[in-house]
This record gives structure tokens, C-alpha cells and sequence, in this order.
């Protein structure tokens, strides 16, 4: 089983910035993609950001030029840094990794808890 932890989130004002760390543990295979992805009450759930083990990464056009992903493969850990924060972004943020055993496998996702994020003047 895999577990994940994320930190980080709080409250800040429009054009703010936040740092937010996810640590995965249990069995992670080395081939995998970390991301994170946000939900806001009464709205479906989107994708923030992606990264590969590669180090290629994916963004929403809603936070490019804002956000940036990255990871330390070393200690399973995905960190999101947040820049110019905007009240839009106000959400609980969810750390996701997935990965499979071989290449014939089904994928497996795995979800933290959350982790709210709020912008407000």
C-alpha cells in the first residue's frame, strides 16, 4: 500500500505564495507520475500539475507561468510552489501518484488526504 502526505497549505493573500510538499511511502515503483490536483466545494475535481519520474511535466493553463512542480526522486517527495496566488485558487489540493508493477499491469492511483489552500484578501 502506498501513503501519502501532504503539507503546506494555510491561508494568504491575492498574489501570495505557498510551497506545498507531498511525501509518498510503501512499495513506489521507480516509473511513475506525481501530481497534484484540486478540488473547490461544489466542483469537480482538476488537474494542477503532473510530473514524471523523467522530470516532464504537465500544467493547467489556468496556473502555467504561476506554478511550478517538481520532485526529489531520492525521497518520493513532490513539492508544488505557488506563486501569484489568485482568490480562483482557493481549494483543497490533493497530492496523486500512479504507477504499475510491469508494463502489462493496470495502473494504480493513490490519493493524500488534502490539503486546504485559501486566498482572500
Amino acid at each position: 500500500q502506498v501513503q501519502l502526505v501532504e503539507s503546506g497549505g494555510g491561508s494568504v493573500q491575492p498574489g501570495g505564495s505557498l510551497r506545498l510538499s507531498c511525501a509518498a511511502s510503501g512499495i513506489i515503483f521507480s516509473i511513475n507520475t506525481m501530481g497534484w490536483y484540486r478540488q473547490a466545494p461544489g466542483k469537480q475535481r482538476e488537474l494542477v500539475a503532473t510530473i514524471t519520474s523523467g522530470g516532464s511535466t504537465n500544467y493547467a493553463d489556468s496556473v502555467k507561468g504561476r506554478f511550478t512542480i517538481s520532485r526529489d526522486n531520492a525521497k518520493n517527495t513532490v513539492y508544488l510552489q505557488m506563486n501569484s496566488l489568485k482568490p480562483e485558487d482557493t481549494a483543497v489540493y490533493y497530492c496523486k501518484l500512479s504507477h504499475r508493477a510491469w508494463t502489462w499491469s493496470t495502473m494504480r492511483d493513490y490519493w493524500g488526504q488534502g490539503t486546504q489552500v485559501t486566498v482572500s484578501s
